[in-house]
């Protein structure tokens, strides 16, 4: 009686889970508001729930962010109608409250909103709930990010061009004093940076951030009452001591009591849009996602990357809770396994370095030793390869071509930040059990395209040197009359890569490729293809 019961329950979860393979998405929609119009926010976050039959509803482009101008910040009241206007169709929604409140994350930076606009804006998320109580409500934040300098990409307030780095350096002693003891010389170099950084600058940057800090806190309130689903904040690029870093502690420590199945701060911001999509189709589902995870050797989950405040373990188990899911030991048991490919030493190299070369490094062989062992085993694994920022690991990738592993995983990710790549690839990796090859190797270009051929190979040459052989007004933050010019040969430097790099697998082909610069800038490409089946 026992074996039959058994016998029965087994086919049952068998036919549940075929069925539901079948129908994941169908004739569900969800309503996504994404924290600006930049394809890592808002064309590849959608893919995946596309894919699953999904009807993911978005509002008009010109209402989001389109830039780092104050004229490209987005419309947050226009698209507070579109919201209200929409909301009764949906079974779901994600939501940035940048946006709805500041109109992008650049708009968080740099606004001049006054307090009491700010917190007018934020309490229409309680409006949002009362008006539609059967709605599924997911937001996610960020904490304004503390850039070590100026950088030149018109995405700070002017004067961070020229004070950033003492900014930087100033709060950092700060956040610092507040947990650890500084020293005699550190406390003489608080003081003088203090002195030095004109006050009005220090005001600005500081009273910006307390009025969206006190946002934040109005929104952790709304979360403890129940007004959403879920509540993700991240911290924008960050660094261990930071004012960012001293702004999620003060938030985590306000937040107390509420579980992290709810509410959680963590690293990132770029990949929370997926990660609150993962998780409102894995409630949709009423699916909870298993995901195992490996670190290379060395230094491994105790890594903390540039850019980032945390251990890339912490960052890691907060993404895994933050889409309802649940870490395990063994992967035989996993929806995803994630291999994390870090340094052994524990340092992050930068993307456009010339030590990111094909030339195997420590690390190499053993990482790929573990990748292919789990391949072998039939797991579904995904890569998080972070051993550098702002580009894949180029001497990894060369070894994933040469063992014919590129289309042997089920995800990957090496575009900006640590957390951009883990975040991204835990929250569209344990979705592509849904998934079948075609739409795999799909995404996986994607991340070929842009992570590696163009962040870690093509953008260092351009940045380098190949911009200027384009005729025409421009620069690397604003290509203007180059954009024409420079879109033709990016793409033809990517196909090139391609051709030489990417082994498709057989009975595919490539057709209609293009790269686009969305933002007018050679940070970031929107590249365009389709895979054909011949």
């Amino acid at each position: 009686m026992r074996i039959f019961f058994f016998t029965m329950t087994l086919a049952l979860l068998i036919f549940s889970t075929a069925f539901a393979a079948e129908n994941v998405g169908h004739g569900r929609k969800i309503i996504y508001i994404p924290i600006d119009n930049r394809p890592v926010n808002l064309k590849q976050t959608v893919e995946v729930p596309h894919k699953l039959g999904y009807e993911i509803l978005v509002p008009p482009e010109n209402l989001l962010g389109t830039g780092a101008t104050p004229d490209k910040f987005g419309k947050p009241l226009e698209l507070w109608d579109w919201l209200n206007a929409n909301a009764s169709a949906a079974d779901a929604a994600v939501i940035s409250t940048d946006a709805m409140i500041y109109g992008s994350l650049v708009g968080s930076r740099q606004h001049e909103l006054s307090a009491e606009e700010i917190l007018s804006r934020a309490e229409k998320f309680k409006a949002l709930r009362e008006k539609f109580p059967y709605l599924q409500i997911y937001t996610f934040g960020t904490i304004m990010r503390t850039p070590r300098t100026g950088s030149g990409s018109g995405t700070e307030p002017a004067y961070y061009q020229q004070y950033g780095a003492a900014i930087f350096e100033y709060t950092a002693l700060r956040d610092k004093s507040e947990t650890d003891k500084l020293s005699a010389a550190e406390k003489a170099e608080f003081d003088r940076l203090e002195s030095e950084i004109p006050a009005e600058y220090l005001d600005d940057w500081l009273n910006r951030r307390a009025r969206n800090f006190n946002a934040h806190r109005y929104l952790v309130d709304l979360a403890r009452a129940g007004t959403f689903e879920y509540f993700l904040v991240g911290c924008d690029d960050s660094a261990m001591f930071s004012q960012t870093h001293l702004e999620s502690r003060y938030l985590t420590d306000y937040a107390k009591g509420i579980v992290k199945t709810k509410f959680n701060v963590m690293s990132g911001a770029d990949e929370l849009g997926m990660l609150m999509l993962s998780r409102a189709i894995n409630d949709d589902t009423q699916h909870i996602p298993f995901v195992a995870v490996t670190y290379n050797v060395g230094t491994g989950g105790e890594t903390i990357p540039t850019f980032s405040n945390e251990k890339i373990s912490e960052s890691i188990d907060g993404a895994i809770i933050s889409i309802g899911g649940l870490r395990v030991s063994d992967p035989k048991n996993a929806d995803l396994v994630v291999a994390v490919h870090t340094n052994p030493s524990g340092k992050t190299l930068k993307g456009d370095s010339s030590k990111n070369n094909r030339h195997a490094h420590t690390g190499i062989g053993s990482f790929v030793k573990i990748v292919k062992s789990y391949v072998k085993a039939g797991y579904p694994v995904g890569i998080a390869d972070i051993s550098a920022s702002n580009g894949a690991d180029n001497a990894l990738m060369n070894r994933l071509k040469n063992d014919n592993l590129q289309f042997k995983i089920r995800g990957y990710g090496g575009w900006n930040t640590a957390t951009n790549t883990s975040g991204f690839l835990i929250g569209s990796g344990v979705l592509t059990k849904w998934l079948d090859e075609h739409e795999i190797y799909e995404l996986l270009l994607t991340r070929y395209f842009d992570d590696w051929a163009y962040q870690a190979n093509v953008r260092t040459r351009i940045n380098g040197g190949l911009i200027w052989t384009i005729p025409g007004e421009g620069g690397l933050w604003g290509l203007n009359e180059k954009k024409t010019g420079l879109e033709e040969l990016t793409t033809q430097m990517i196909a090139d890569f391609a051709a030489k790099n990417i082994r498709l697998p057989e009975n595919f082909a490539l057709e209609n490729f293009a790269v686009r610069y969305p933002w007018s800038r050679t940070f970031e490409v929107d590249v365009h293809f389709n895979l054909k089946e011949k």
